[in-house]
């Protein structure tokens, strides 16, 4: 998604359009700031791009919205000449897909005398500055990512909410405003909305905020972050959830991370190991990684990607992708990500593990994909970095770690609560069996209303023999890729030694 606006210059007069793409806020919004600096007019524009569409939404009503349909490219140029912009503005994408459809706004801008300000504000650091003290390359381990920015001081502080400018400046609004750039419906996007659960999230910029002082209101639990005990409460979403926020740039990382910064000094706490800045330090690496290798969503084609031979199987991707696994942890999780658009860390890690290297040895690609059209948080770095990681495709390779659906499942819902939350054919199935229900006796199973195979699907795999089997194949796949790295190492040490003897040659 994104969006701008523009026109010929009328004199002197400065007339900016501000494109909204992930930066959907007014604080810490320093391309927006700037490009109101005496603003005669200033349009702000979000194009709604047909290429996403369906899945994803939208909730800004601050400023003149207007609200474009079409390809960036196409749309913007039109509204350039019809506003008559002399600068456009917007929230630099480090992103690859984003990096080059920036490349070609600003190509065409200088086509036409446009001048263009861009500005980081969606991550922490200006990732390219990273990159560089790296010798041009991104890192691709956390710690020698928090090594780098070490040597960089702390991130740029948020700047101060924008709220108005001071030169009276005023767009004026035609009546036929919102028929052209009103907000679309749900229906005219092309979802079915009949019988629709209301909205678990609220959108916007308020609600961020909200959310973000009630967050830090928690002392004690922010102060103590990273191990804390697991309850079925955990799993659901609270009040002062803030990912999808950060994902859509309504809440500003910086002020976040400025804000924490503050809070821990006043309760007088160094930065633990698994603080949350480490959290937002996550994001920001796998941004880094992702900011310069397009295939970086992909298996083929990306250098960092280990080439593991998945199956291909639509039928039991599609059991996993809408709760039909017969496993009821894993189920449960997936209907609520369908449901509420959002699935805690600890029971993203369950379902993607059980997807890939664990029991079903579907490509991460798959989840990854399901993510992306289900989960509001799912940025395209975080998720495709945080898929390769759990399915020990890159960064992480410590197969033999497989999460079980029923132990680990039952650890975290001892009682069942949460499976009956959102599998409620199973809400009359005793405690010791809601994690197996298939283990349960046939007189249990009829007194519970609920028939194992007919009214809850079976267990679709054994998971013990499933996660061996897996176990084996992705020894194999290291082997293999152990054995390929000391070839090529020994051909690169044979490639040194006959360099260094054609160097001591020419000297003679």
């Amino acid at each position: 998604m994104s969006g701008s606006a523009c026109h010929t210059s009328i004199g002197d007069e400065k007339h900016t359009v501000h494109w909204f793409r992930k930066g959907l806020r007014l604080h810490d919004n320093p391309s927006l700031k700037e490009g109101i600096k005496g603003a005669k007019t200033i349009r702000c524009v979000f194009v709604l791009d047909p290429w996403f569409a369906g899945s994803s939404s939208v909730g800004i009503n601050k400023w003149r919205l207007f609200v474009i349909r079409g390809q960036p490219a196409d749309a913007l140029p039109k509204l350039f000449k019809e506003w008559g912009t002399t600068v456009l503005t917007f929230e630099e994408d480090p992103e690859p897909f984003g990096r080059v459809r920036d490349h070609n706004i600003t190509a065409l801008c200088n086509e036409l005398g446009i001048t263009v300000i861009q500005r980081v504000s969606h991550t922490l650091y200006h990732l390219e500055d990273i990159i560089e003290r790296n010798g041009g390359k991104a890192p691709l381990t956390y710690n020698q990512f928090l090594a780098i920015i070490a040597t960089m001081g702390p991130p740029p502080k948020p700047e101060l909410p924008v709220y108005g400018w001071h030169n009276g400046a005023y767009t004026p609004l035609s009546d036929d405003h919102d028929d052209k750039y009103g907000v679309p419906t749900l229906e005219e996007l092309g979802f079915d909305t009949e019988g629709s659960n209301p909205p678990t999230w609220l959108g916007g910029e308020s609600e961020s905020l909200a959310r973000l002082e009630r967050h830090l209101e928690r002392k004690a639990w922010v102060a103590s972050f990273g191990r804390p005990k697991m309850t079925p409460q955990s799993l659901l979403p609270s009040q002062t959830g803030l990912s999808p926020y950060l994902r859509f740039g309504c809440l500003s990382t910086r002020l976040f991370y400025y804000q924490l910064t503050d809070l821990y000094k006043k309760i007088k706490k160094a930065f633990p190991p698994l603080s949350l800045h480490g959290q937002l330090l996550w994001r920001e690496f796998f941004y880094c990684a992702a900011t310069k290798n397009s295939n970086f969503d992909k298996m083929l084609g990306n250098p960092i990607c280990v080439q593991i031979p998945w199956d291909k199987n639509a039928a039991a991707l599609a059991k996993w992708a809408n709760g039909q696994t017969g496993f009821p942890w894993i189920d449960a999780i997936m209907t609520q990500l369908r449901q509420e658009g959002w699935i805690h860390h600890i029971a993203r890690h369950a379902v993607a593990c059980f997807l890939t290297r664990g029991d079903l040895w579907i490509s991460w690609e798959e989840g990854m994909k399901v993510f992306e059209e289900l989960l509001l948080d799912a940025d395209w770095s975080v998720n495709a970095g945080t898929w390769m990681w759990l399915s020990c495709s890159s960064f992480f390779q410590q197969f033999f770690h497989c999460y079980c659906p029923v132990k680990f499942g039952r650890k975290a819902d001892p009682n069942g609560d949460y499976i009956r939350k959102y599998l409620p054919i199973l809400k009359n199935m005793p405690v010791q069996y809601i994690h197996e229900p298939w283990l349960a006796p046939e007189k249990i199973q009829q007194s519970a209303k609920c028939i194992i195979g007919k009214d809850y699907p079976l267990p679709m795999v054994n998971h013990t023999v499933a996660c061996r089997i897996n176990i084996q194949r992705m020894k194999q796949v290291y082997q293999q890729l152990k054995n390929y790295q000391i070839i090529e190492n020994a051909k690169c040490e044979r490639k040194e030694q006959d360099g260094n003897a054609t160097v001591v040659m020419s000297d003679y």
